[in-house]
């Protein structure tokens, strides 16, 4: 198939360097295609190629990369999707897939003038694997490959279809789950970062600095995972007022991790192989180090992730105070406000909600 990646960052690396292996036609749509050669690898953490493919071409030319496109697969912030998804509307046919991974940020909203033409849609719930970027163009290291995958499709026929060919392409298997709501609730980088980056830098304002910042899941604490616990179970009671909703898919991190007290959640985490090594996003600066609130930990995972979450609370009146906590720590230091409102797509109380999601 032909087939064009979205970004050309670790996860689009990844993607590209998976499709080509399979022989597919792959294009990687960039805003850097002249740093990308035509062999793209991946590599584990002792630098082994373990997989690598040949692409067809990087491009930002977007009528090259979508005109006609079999799929295309978006690996981009969440705070980019309205606009990719209006360019994909644009330049791609009704014929086109269209997927995003990882499935949170709303995407389905920003996505809706495509489905409603009658394009395939769908999200992978987690990235298939950790993958951080070697050299840019060329080399992502990806380590910690899931043992499963899982998707939302709509129309949700489609969805068995397309679990096989992301199935075909990592060679992970694939099933479908039943909406989008349970991608936006599943407890992963919307309540693990945030709530790591607030226990971390919680006593951060402008002229503050930090003599060192600790490694983001090797130096996890017992601070962490006691906020990240707060937060996940209050998911779960967001989940349970919300019984209209098929949300079984959302699990506990306590199931996920297999970790169900304080101490174990911070051992289970600060020991996760695929992690080691993952730095905290800060800054250098005169006399230490700053937050680095331009990353995507940051703009994505606060303003499109846990925002999310804290919006479909309100619609179904579940009280949430150590997600308000975090929240309300991020804006009161965020420097881009942008940030996810359902408002914007016509989802205004929790019928609207429900309606929405059991389309």
């Amino acid at each position: 198939m032909k087939i064009t990646i979205v970004g050309g960052g670790n996860i689009g690396t990844q993607f590209a360097v998976h499709c080509a292996e399979k022989k597919h036609d792959v294009t990687v749509y960039t805003s850097a295609p002249d740093l990308f050669s035509d062999m793209l690898s991946t590599v584990d953490e002792l630098g082994n190629v373990t997989h690598e493919g040949r692409i067809a071409c990087a491009t930002k030319d977007p009528e090259k990369a979508f005109a006609e496109a079999d799929y295309i697969i978006i690996t981009l912030p969440s705070t980019m999707m309205d606009s990719i998804a209006e360019t994909i509307y644009q330049y791609s046919s009704k014929e086109a897939v269209i997927g995003v991974v990882p499935g949170n940020g709303g995407s389905e909203c920003a996505f809706k003038r495509c489905i409603e033409r009658g394009n395939a849609f769908f999200e992978i719930e987690r990235v298939p694997a950790i993958a951080r970027l070697v050299q840019k163009g060329k080399t992502v290291r990806s380590t910690g490959y899931r043992n499963e995958l899982h998707i939302v499709a709509t129309p949700s026929e489609n969805a068995g279809e397309i679990c096989d060919v992301i199935s075909s392409i990592f060679e992970i298997p694939c099933r479908p789950i039943s909406n989008y709501l349970n991608l936006t609730l599943t407890p992963s980088n919307p309540i693990v970062h945030t709530t790591r980056l607030y226990t971390l830098f919680r006593d951060y304002k402008e002229g503050v600095t930090y003599e060192s910042v600790p490694l983001f899941y090797e130096g996890w604490d017992d601070a962490s995972s006691e906020m990240l616990l707060s937060c996940d179970e209050e998911v779960q009671k967001i989940c349970k007022a919300l019984p209209e909703i098929d949300l079984s898919s959302v699990k506990s991190l306590k199931d996920y991790y297999e970790s169900y007290t304080v101490s174990d959640m911070t051992k289970k985490i600060s020991g996760i192989p695929a992690f080691k090594g993952l730095s905290t996003p800060a800054v250098k600066v005169d006399g230490g180090y700053i937050p680095d609130l331009h990353s995507r930990f940051f703009t994505a995972d606060f303003s499109y992730g846990l925002t999310l979450i804290k919006h479909v609370a309100d619609f179904a009146g579940v009280s949430v105070p150590n997600i308000d906590k975090v929240m309300q720590w991020y804006e009161n230091i965020a420097i881009e406000k942008k940030a996810f409102a359902y408002s914007n797509y016509g989802i205004n109380s929790k019928q609207d909600l429900i309606d929405f999601y059991n389309r």
